[in-house]
């Protein structure tokens, strides 16, 4: 014979599982690349994922560092948002579409929105990968209406993003075809 729960019971049973789920989900909390992995030497078209903003408080801007080998860097356009691009001169100039570009962009700014705490969303944008195969780190600022996030730790050798407390968002770039191993010395 099937007894219907009492209301303080039927709450108790999914307690447990809710705040596990809330914890886990506080616990990885960070901004990533939905595609966390992509070709060496391809075009690239990485959305950010923000699942939060800063301790209950609503994002108002992001800001995204381009790694160096990270070529022609785009923002999408969102709505309701501004954009910034800067550009920076590169370590070693490089070749781009028979130009020799002693400049890249080094930084994405969104910023003059409102993205809720209660809410997601993806800053996107396209870029052209490294030749080479390896992890990229790209930090992101998180700036709320009540404080900042700095997004922009990196992994020390035999560490990964998961023993971080703010990881930077995290690419795997895939060697390219015939290539075994993704390091490049």
């Amino acid at each position: 014979m099937h007894f219907p729960l009492s209301p303080c019971r039927h709450a108790r049973q999914w307690l447990l599982p809710a705040a596990l789920m809330a914890l886990s989900a506080t616990a990885s909390a960070h901004i990533v690349f939905e595609q966390k992995q992509a070709a060496a030497g391809s075009y690239y078209k990485g959305a950010l994922m923000v699942g939060h903003g800063c301790n209950g408080s609503a994002t108002r801007a992001i800001t995204v560092t381009i790694p160096e080998g990270v070529q022609g860097a785009h923002p999408q356009p969102k709505a309701g948002w501004q954009l910034e691009v800067r550009r920076a001169p590169l370590a070693r100039p490089v070749q781009s579409h028979g130009k020799l570009m002693t400049e890249d962009v080094r930084t994405l700014r969104w910023f003059g929105g409102t993205l809720a705490d209660a809410h997601f969303d993806e800053f996107v944008m396209l870029m052209k990968l490294p030749e080479q195969g390896g992890k990229l780190y790209f930090p992101v600022v998180q700036e709320c209406e009540n404080g900042t996030t700095e997004w922009t730790q990196v992994p020390a050798e035999g560490q990964t993003t998961r023993d971080l407390k703010s990881p930077a968002a995290e690419l795997e770039v895939l060697p390219p075809a015939g290539h075994a191993h993704g390091h490049s010395h």
